[in-house]
């Protein structure tokens, strides 16, 4: 029953155990389905779920026909036109980072967009390139063509297109790495296991893009200085790619460094315009198209290329090509890498994609992205073009232009498409180092996650070491085995979270019906005798022992040694009982003699009592208080505390072989009369100890009580009815049934009687 005054309430009810609780409240009978039930489900068929099944692979079915013409198709036309112009420059742009023709990021920019409009769920994101996918593309590029690249030459060839067998080279593997991590991303979604993007947590992605930013800058110098580098795909090929860098810096095109520098000034300042006033402005300025114009006609109308042997773009495909066949040589050597990309691909474009949907409130299906963009990868592979996802800023421009659904992004691939086939020859005297620039140009915000560590610092410290680790695996080993590395190290940090967790001592605030740490607040109440110990983690093989000592520390004693102990003693006990030191009369026992000599290690060579028993006194005539002060020489630890509660509330699993950790550590409190209880488990935690013969003649499954209070409750009910009970019966009549004295003497176990010595 429960009474509200005001801001407070009582509650009256009874103290449940589990079982208490178990017999006044009945359970329903419930079935739980089995493998083959979810597989009879999965395999029956109807008219709804036929129509939820290809709503849900088609999803354009269900937005389009609502689809709101006067409100939404002006917004999306000028969304279209802005996000297509900008995907065709960062098109061209991240081709540099997969060390492909530029030309071929346009069929990047155009084909998954395509596919995404018919079977995406996001409304908001711009699909096509990107660059943390390009630069490990552009690495499988690098170390698969490695044998068959050109490694080295002079100033002048880097102005002119690569060798057309290394082009097709390239490409091939490029398109192959692509079609193998769509076919990668296609199967993960069909199988509903898109989970696994779960393992790239937001402090991993945050700390790999941003080391990814640092390779694309790298990268990038090449193109703005001009300079011959050899590629590298091993470790620490960042800084040898810098030290290459460096060893030719004499050697850097003036022309093409000045160009790439006033281009990224300018852009930079112009892209902070747009931020600080974008709720003033209808669109943002299109600042990368505005100097893509003009670097090309200024390049072109002064021939650059000739005067100042600047590298610049070069011929132009117009059109599409055939489809390209599938190499399995290629599948083979690189799908450790395409799986690498196909996880990323996904995680950052659901990522940005979520975003989207919790602003403009509409559910998205993560397999089905997976769907979307693993036939979009597919498509877009076979046509020559590299792996594809979202760019943020791009994304950021299609919504912020007012895209309202993916009807701006078709129209962005119309803008791509134009390029392709009619108006690309215009950007073929535009310099190189113009791309770079404005590849560097949409590295600020993945930049400006450095910012991040001191955030997660003060919010969780394992995020910022996962953060911190990853850029530095990503660095140093590069972006493939960065990638995996990184994810084995978040994994074993999750393993430390788990196998040392913060333990607590917990006790009574303010004399209520809450528990706290005790050492979190000022105003606490221990109960005397009972100790309240929360473990705030699973309970397995490999923290079970962590677990068994921080609960030692709380208790402040091992319960084996004082077991150890107390055997020792009683052995002692039975040894002057039995020649008759410890006498038995009417009114209490009598010590015969004021000192007994037995050294300890003439007991350790004696046979002790298995430890792994509870201690048996049923064969002397008395009971032994272990608490109190024993006869003579005998000495034993004493312990004040009689009850030990385990707050198990969020201990949601223990495994078979900590279950018989568990068992142990109950016992050996059980053995020195430390009662153990256990709260706040589900039915589901104490079916599975009883299905596992958890329970015994020690360790009862009365042990369990709903809440931390009603634990606490029964103890003190429980003793004090001990309690009353001694003092009532110290009335009657004393009996021959004793217990050794707290001050030297013997007392019954009804009532103390005095220590009668004999000299």
């Amino acid at each position: 029953m429960i009474e509200p005054f005001g801001n407070q309430y009582v509650v009256a009810r009874r103290v449940y155990s589990a079982n208490a609780f178990g017999e006044e409240h009945k359970k329903k009978e419930r079935r739980h389905k089995t493998p083959l039930d979810h597989l009879k489900q999965c395999c029956s068929c109807s008219t709804k779920k036929a129509k939820r099944i290809a709503l849900s692979l088609f999803p354009i079915a269900s937005w389009l026909p609502a689809y709101q013409i006067k409100e939404w198709l002006l917004s999306d036309i000028v969304s279209g036109i802005s996000t297509g112009l900008v995907a065709v420059l960062q098109g061209l742009a991240f081709a540099l980072l997969v060390n492909v023709p530029p030309s071929y990021g346009l069929y990047a920019a155009f084909f998954p967009v395509i596919i995404y409009f018919f079977l995406g769920t996001s409304r908001h994101i711009s699909v096509g390139p990107f660059p943390v996918l390009s630069m490990m593309v552009g690495a499988v590029v690098v170390r698969v063509t490695s044998t068959t690249s050109p490694t080295g030459g002079n100033n002048t060839s880097i102005s002119n297109d690569l060798d057309s067998s290394s082009d097709e080279q390239k490409v091939m593997v490029a398109a192959m790495v692509t079609i193998l991590s769509g076919i990668i991303q296609l199967l993960l979604g069909v199988l509903q296991i898109g989970f696994v993007v779960i393992y790239l947590s937001e402090s991993l992605i945050s700390g790999f893009t941003t080391a990814a930013a640092i390779h694309v800058l790298v990268s990038q110098l090449k193109f703005i200085l001009q300079l011959t580098v050899p590629a590298h795909t091993d470790p620490f090929s960042i800084f040898k790619v810098l030290e290459s860098v460096f060893t030719q810096i004499q050697k850097t095109n003036i022309a093409d460094l000045v160009t790439a520098l006033i281009i990224l000034v300018v852009v930079s300042a112009v892209k902070e315009v747009n931020q600080r006033f974008k709720a003033k402005l209808p669109v943002p300025i299109p600042i990368e198209l505005i100097m893509t114009v003009i670097a090309a006609g200024v390049s072109y109308g002064f021939d650059f290329k000739t005067r100042f042997n600047v590298a610049v773009v070069g011929k132009m495909n117009s059109g599409f090509q055939p489809p390209i066949q599938p190499d399995p040589k290629i599948f083979q050597d690189t799908i450790g890498d395409s799986f690498g990309i196909a996880i990323v691909g996904f995680a950052v474009a659901f990522s940005v994609a979520r975003v989207y949907s919790l602003k403009y409130d509409y559910p998205i299906n993560g397999n089905q992205e997976l769907i979307a963009l693993g036939l979009g990868n597919i498509f877009g592979g076979s046509f020559r073009g590299f792996a594809s996802s979202t760019a943020l800023s791009r994304s950021g421009v299609q919504e912020s232009t007012g895209g309202k659904t993916q009807i701006a992004g078709i129209l962005s691939a119309v803008i791509v498409l134009i390029v392709i086939v009619a108006i690309g020859f215009l950007l073929e005297p535009l310099q190189k180092s113009v791309l770079a620039a404005l590849a560097l140009g949409n590295l600020k915000g993945m930049l400006m996650q450095f910012a991040e560590i001191g955030r997660l610092w003060r919010k969780d410290k394992y995020d910022c070491l996962i953060w911190i680790m990853t850029f530095i695996f990503a660095i140093v080993l590069g972006l493939g085995l960065g990638l995996a590395a990184s994810v084995a190290f978040q994994l074993l940090t999750i393993v430390f979270r788990t196998q040392f967790p913060k333990c607590s001592t917990l006790a009574n605030v303010g004399r209520s019906n809450i528990y706290k740490n005790r050492k979190d607040y000022s105003d606490m109440y221990e109960p005397e005798g009972i100790k309240i110990f929360r473990c705030p983690s699973p309970i397995y093989f490999a923290n079970i022992g962590f677990f068994r000592q921080k609960l030692f520390d709380a208790v402040g004693f091992s319960p084996l040694r004082i077991l150890c102990k107390r055997k020792k003693a009683l052995k002692k006990i039975r040894k002057m009982q039995k020649k008759g030191l410890i006498q038995v009369t009417p009114k209490g026992c009598i010590c015969t003699v004021d000192n007994f000599k037995d050294s300890d290690e003439e007991l350790d060579n004696h046979e002790i009592e298995e430890l792994d028993q509870p201690i048996n006194t049923t064969d002397l005539p008395f009971q032994i208080d272990w608490n109190a002060d024993l006869p003579l020489n005998i000495v034993v630890p004493k312990i004040s505390l009689h009850s030990l509660i385990l707050d198990f509330s969020a201990v949601s699993f223990l495994d078979v072989s900590s279950m018989r950790g568990l068992k142990k550590i109950f016992q050996e409190f059980i053995r020195i009369e430390v009662d153990v209880y256990i709260v706040g488990t589900d039915d589901d935690f104490i079916e599975k100890l009883t299905r596992c013969e958890f329970f015994d003649d020690e360790v009862k499954d009365s042990i369990f009580f709903l809440t931390i209070h009603d634990a606490v409750l029964h103890i003190l009910m429980k003793k004090d009815y001990i309690t009353s009970k001694v003092s009532t019966s110290q009335e009657k009549e004393v009996k021959t049934d004793f217990i050794v004295n707290t001050n030297g003497g013997l007392r019954n176990r009804e009532c103390q009687v005095p220590l009668e010595t004999k000299f």
